[in-house]
């Protein structure tokens, strides 16, 4: 009998409503592969693959120019702590087609978001150790979960151009007033606060999510205040939160940990107005619980008004009409643990099994894919 109960369930294609489904295709990097990135059809064909030399630090994109931008695992980071060993990237890569290397922007402390602007500019999370009067003032989290070299390290934002030079820089230790923006209390004192999705705005300012304390801020690229907020009875552990054009809204993958005054586990992915700070659209499984990602995820709005979403760490993509029907799903059927590959050294018994997770897939249509050339 089949071991896996997602094997069990199905893998690949799993269906498909073609008069609603949007034209596209859909890319992901599975984060247990040596460094495999793919890109499939809605009839859920492989029509390109990337073989790159790095292990996912995350995910990938293509840029409008049509070359992919990968997120790899630095192969000199260091060990700060264990979750870091599963999270971190560091190698920037803008690949083409054919997977020759283009540009490569290197931080060995780079983690989550890595994103590349398409002009050779990229906006990233690092993070760097806090001074001992620093951590103290960080409250919540659990006690004594500290790094193993007993620091707290906080989250940086860089802008850096093509050729690697520091444009902007925002440091959470410095912006962030830890009352307003507490660690939870079962999330771990080694890592504040967590960002794990950043992009800049239409306006110029900067959006970012921020796991460990449930909270998407605004940060004025000007003065590096936090201009806008929405908290942990909004949002409970989210990730990936973007500018919906021309609304101005944000979309957000709310994974559903911790949520407020809930205590039913489900995931989410809600659009709420920057303006009110309402939820004015939302999906939800209509078995609730049937749709979890207690960590990663990802929410896109296509062009045509439908949704793409990843249930990350089931390594399944499905995508959902504004009514919230179902027209296409597709679980990755490539499983693997991280204890095989390069710069995994940290990878404990939680990660010691074989996965199909995909951190963050996104779905194109086919004129942003102009190279693509099918067989007849």
């Amino acid at each position: 009998m089949e071991q896996s109960t997602l094997g069990r369930r199905g893998l690949g294609l799993r269906g498909v409503d073609h008069n609603l489904v949007s034209p596209g295709y859909v890319l992901f990097a599975h984060l247990t592969s040596p460094g495999i990135v793919r890109l499939i059809s809605t009839a859920g064909h492989e029509v390109h693959r990337w073989n790159l030399p790095y292990r996912p630090g995350r995910h990938a994109r293509i840029l409008p120019n049509g070359n992919l931008a990968y997120n790899g695992v630095h192969p000199d980071g260091p060990d700060l702590f264990p979750m870091f060993a599963k999270y971190r990237g560091g190698m920037m890569m803008e690949v083409d087609p054919q997977g020759k290397v283009v540009r490569c922007h290197e931080d060995p402390l780079a983690h989550h978001d890595q994103n590349q602007l398409g002009n050779g500019e990229i906006i990233y999370t690092t993070l760097e150790a806090v001074t001992p009067e620093q951590a103290a003032s960080i409250p919540g989290g659990i006690p004594d979960s500290e790094a193993p070299d007993g620091n707290i390290y906080a989250d940086c934002i860089k802008h850096v151009d093509g050729e690697g030079k520091l444009l902007w820089s925002w440091k959470a230790i410095e912006h962030l007033d830890p009352a307003k923006f507490p660690l939870h209390p079962h999330y771990a004192r080694e890592h504040y606060p967590l960002i794990n999705s950043v992009s800049i705005l239409s306006d110029g300012n900067i959006l970012a999510s921020l796991r460990s304390v449930s909270g998407v801020i605004i940060i004025s690229r000007e003065t590096k205040d936090v201009i806008w907020h929405l908290d942990s009875t909004v949002v409970s552990q989210q990730h990936f939160a973007s500018e919906l054009s021309p609304s101005g809204d944000i979309l957000i993958f709310d994974n559903g940990t911790f949520r407020y005054r809930e205590s039913a586990t489900y995931s989410r992915v809600i659009q709420v107005s920057r303006a009110t700070k309402q939820i004015t659209w939302q999906y939800k499984d209509p078995n609730p619980m049937t749709f979890f990602s207690a960590f990663m995820g990802g929410a896109q709005r296509l062009a045509n008004g439908n949704t793409f979403i990843t249930e990350a760490a089931f390594g399944r993509m499905f995508e959902v009409t504004p009514d919230g029907k179902m027209v296409w799903e597709y679980v990755n059927e490539d499983f693997a643990d991280y204890s095989k590959l390069e710069g995994a050294e940290a990878a404990q018994s939680m990660f010691d099994y074989p996965s199909n997770a995909v951190f963050r897939a996104y779905k194109y249509t086919p004129e942003e894919i102009p190279w693509l050339k099918l067989p007849n």
